[in-house]
């Protein structure tokens, strides 16, 4: 049974996760922290199936209203099929364009999410925040990322611009389970504990703030009871705190 192989598969990514990456999610939740208490902004990027765990970050209920999601049209699956969007990944001078758009400042936070790390718009992202004076938070896989060459004309990945590296564990090509009935292995694992360690990045990251005596602002389920007064209140924290807040950031010109 395929399910119960997979089940198996991720629990012991996940245990193998603990046992691995929390001194590094400590890490990031440090400078991400730090930052906001300066008064600087946290951005969050990732395309195109590594957009999911950023999406999932953004406006959910019980998770830090701090991050600014930064989306990519033509790096959105939405956009059509999946060789439109890795021609984009894949075109060198994109990325560095496009992060010029964003308007992030020295002393900002940006998480990016690939899990290769090989092509030039996460690379170029990623060299673009270093050379703007943000601090680099990366979530690749090492494993996969070390399996492969660079698409990028400086030979570099994106690991190699980040200040803190969150590595996914993922397997070179994604899938962990193979059966002989089948032409190629199934059950991905990026997406789901991408999802998994950026929420455990943005929890610590809210425990961080309040021992700095900072009220972490949480988003408040919708659909509950009582969270009309909530959003009053998160309506007015926005209108009155300095850095950007739960936002989408988007070119503010066509490439």
């Amino acid at each position: 049974m395929l399910v119960k192989r997979y089940f198996e598969k991720g629990f012991e990514l996940l245990k193998n996760l603990q046992e691995t990456q929390l001194e590094n999610i400590e890490q990031a939740a440090d400078v991400i922290a730090q930052a906001i208490a300066d008064g600087h902004t946290l951005y969050a990027w990732g395309g195109p199936h590594s957009s999911l765990p950023v999406q999932d970050i953004f406006w959910r209920a019980g998770g830090l209203a701090l991050v600014n999601a930064v989306l990519t049209p033509g790096l959105s699956l939405e956009q059509g099929p999946i060789y439109l969007t890795s021609f984009l990944e894949r075109a060198e001078g994109a990325g560095q364009e496009f992060f010029s758009q964003i308007g992030a400042e020295a002393g900002d936070v940006i998480i990016l999410v690939s899990t290769s790390g090989r092509n030039p718009f996460p690379v170029e992202m990623a060299a673009s925040a270093q050379e703007a004076g943000m601090k680099v938070i990366g979530m690749t896989s090492m494993a996969y990322t070390n399996s492969v060459d660079s698409r990028h004309s400086s030979g570099k990945k994106m690991y190699e611009y980040c200040d803190v590296v969150l590595d996914n564990l993922t397997i070179p090509g994604d899938a962990v389970l193979e059966d002989e009935r089948l032409p190629q292995k199934v059950g991905p694992t990026s997406g789901w504990i991408g999802c998994f360690i950026l929420q455990a990045l943005m929890s610590e990251t809210a425990e961080r703030l309040a021992e700095k005596g900072i009220r972490p602002p949480i988003y408040f389920a919708l659909n509950l009871d009582g969270q009309e007064e909530y959003v009053q209140y998160m309506n007015k924290l926005r209108r009155e705190r300095g850095t950007k807040f739960g936002g989408i950031y988007s070119p503010k010109r066509e490439m």
